[in-house]
């Protein structure tokens, strides 16, 4: 929801560091290869209760995901480098959901599994609104900067971040979260599917 905000505060900052990472010959794709990786790390961490070191790992992950793109735009965005960044951006989500079920099978598996139902919710309605309207050229004026149409919500990119890290800070109350979350999700892609269906009829008659 706040995303749009949050890019142009960081885009500054962002821009600075990938100049200075782009000197040492460091690519988009690597950036984002190393943040997944160290994201994925914070699954065991979690599993094994160590909670602030899987939400250092989280944040660099969220790093990793703001450098890759600022390196993009300095240098040369591509299709390929937007494809596995949203890719591996959809997978770490829900893998750290994936590991407070785990680390709690008996209390987290029903809110953890809600949760990332609704992530398919979201996701799901996100992508598939991407892929019509490149095919209609369909721009999204907020998100100028990304590969592909980023199509609003309530739950986006921010919000999702500080949910794992409350999860991170607060472990005992991951169901009350995640199921709150979940919520603001399923109101998300329905709002996303309502306005997607709505707006490509008008495409499509027009």
């Amino acid at each position: 929801m706040i995303d749009p905000l949050l890019n142009r505060l960081l885009k500054k900052p962002l821009c600075s560091l990938a100049k200075h990472l782009i000197k040492h010959g460091v690519s988009a794709d690597t950036v984002t290869l190393l943040g997944f990786i160290l994201g994925i790390f914070a699954v065991p961490a979690i599993i094994f209760g160590y909670y602030i070191l899987a939400l250092c790992l989280i944040l660099l992950n969220r790093l990793g995901d703001g450098l890759d793109g600022a390196i993009a735009r300095e240098t040369s965005p591509s299709d390929a480098g937007g494809f596995l960044d949203i890719t591996l951006d959809f997978i770490f989500y829900s893998a750290i959901v994936f590991a407070f079920v785990c680390a709690e099978p008996s209390q987290n598996a029903v809110a953890g599994s809600f949760l990332m139902l609704s992530f398919m919710g979201t996701g799901g309605s996100f992508l598939a609104f991407a892929i019509m309207a490149s095919k209609h050229g369909i721009e999204s004026p907020k998100y100028a900067q990304k590969s592909l149409h980023y199509m609003g919500g309530l739950a986006e990119g921010f919000e999702t971040i500080l949910v794992l890290c409350l999860f991170c800070l607060l472990p005992e109350h991951f169901v009350l979260i995640a199921s709150v979350f979940a919520l603001i999700c399923w109101v998300t892609a329905i709002i996303r599917i309502w306005v997607g269906y709505h707006t490509l009829r008008v495409f499509k008659s027009a």
